[in-house]
């Protein structure tokens, strides 16, 4: 844990609240107790409603690798993960979460990430965008593919 991680991380987020290229939330990837990576919300300035800090970061540190995975590597973020980008955390491998704001602490402000927790151990049909299950025998070919492709690439 380093204490200078997460102030760049808190610097990221107050420098991108200013900017008003996104929400107030910044992250770092940190490997060897080195930054190798940052991120900002970017949601508004790119369009995109993904371009959360730490997918940001993320994307980066992939890209500064040149690997899909961050295995030995840290994150530290602004705010407590909503649940795309504790997703994205996990699916990248990253050792540990290491945040500053709370997801209450969001909401308070108009971040309403609990929500969409609350959401996703409801059943499909049940959830504010409903989900209906289709053409699921047409797409299982693909599925059955990948699982006698030799070549594939885990993940």
């Amino acid at each position: 844990m380093n204490q200078a991680h997460m102030r760049r991380a808190i610097a990221l987020s107050e420098a991108n609240m200013r900017t008003n290229h996104g929400g107030p939330f910044g992250a770092v990837i940190v490997r060897d107790d080195r930054i190798i990576a940052e991120g900002c919300n970017r949601v508004t300035s790119s369009l995109d409603p993904t371009a959360h800090a730490e997918i940001e970061a993320i994307r980066a540190a992939c890209k500064s690798l040149g690997q899909f995975q961050l295995l030995d590597c840290v994150i530290y973020t602004s705010c407590e993960p909503c649940p795309m980008c504790l997703s994205a955390i996990y699916w990248a491998r990253l050792d540990r979460i290491y945040y500053a704001n709370t997801r209450q602490d969001a909401a308070d402000i108009g971040f309403d990430d609990d929500f969409l927790y609350r959401e996703i151990p409801r059943p499909p049909l049940e959830r504010s965008v409903p989900a209906d299950r289709l053409l699921a025998d047409e797409a299982r070919g693909a599925f059955e593919a990948w699982r006698r492709n030799k070549d594939k690439i885990r993940y």
